[in-house]
């Protein structure tokens, strides 16, 4: 009888034993990954304007320590790989070049940079167009100067342009735009977000307050001929100048 209850509690105290020395977690977020986002965290700078109306609250609370699938601003497939990011409004004002790791996430799908305004001088980088399975991209009101980077036509995935509030400059038309042809299509009837709220196949690019120096009727044919789909074009307070 004896034996047999040393047998008893010998079976109920290995389970014990085992679940204390191999605890069942899992991480989603793959190690490559989450060394990148922690690489760009380290890289970036920030504003530290007191009157400023943003300031960071997301990438702050990255830490080595937790599932960077579970961080702010960050989204992930069902695999682990970091498909969707926003970091809008987190007074970034430097620290995001074409050596930068954020260039590292080949699998994003969505980018948001929105509302942080760059120090001056500061160009989008050539690099965007590694990010080829992008589908939406904010890039408004960040103070970027100077052309738009040739390299977006890479981006053929996109369905989402936002440029706006920004100091381009430059020819549009030197953009192989007809590379883009899924500008305009939509999934959903409507969509709010990045993009604000139109209806399906209204969307192609949302450009506001930018300097364009081209002629007139060259932008014009550019777009028309490249852009088939294109049936809303936002261009309001920009400079453009003709010759």
């Amino acid at each position: 009888m004896k034996h047999l209850l040393q047998y008893f509690l010998l079976l109920f105290l290995i389970p014990k034993i085992c679940f204390t020395i191999i605890p069942a977690v899992h991480s989603l977020c793959t190690k490559d990954q989450q060394l990148s986002l922690l690489h760009l965290k380290k890289s970036l700078q920030f504003s530290h304007d007191p009157d400023s109306d943003s300031y960071p609250t997301k990438v702050i609370s990255w830490n080595s320590s937790t599932d960077c699938c579970s961080w702010l601003g960050v989204n992930c497939s069902s695999d682990g790989h970091v498909v969707g990011l926003d970091l809008s409004s987190e007074a970034i004002n430097d620290g995001i070049d074409d050596s930068s790791s954020l260039f590292d996430l080949q699998h994003l799908q969505s980018l948001n940079l929105a509302d942080n305004h760059f120090t001056y001088g500061t160009r989008i980088p050539s690099a965007i167009g590694k990010l080829v399975n992008l589908r939406y991209l904010n890039l408004s009101s960040c103070s970027f100067y100077g052309s738009i980077p040739k390299s977006i036509a890479n981006l053929t995935q996109l369905v989402g342009l936002h440029l706006g509030l920004n100091m381009f400059s430059g020819s549009i038309d030197s953009i192989s735009w007809e590379n883009l042809t899924n500008l305009g299509e939509r999934e959903a009837k409507k969509t709010k977000g990045i993009l604000g709220e139109y209806s399906r196949g209204e969307i192609c690019s949302h450009i506001d307050d930018v300097d364009i120096s081209a002629q007139g009727a060259q932008w014009c044919q550019a777009l028309s001929s490249s852009l088939p789909n294109l049936r809303v074009l936002s261009m309001s307070g920009t400079n453009l100048m003709s010759y």
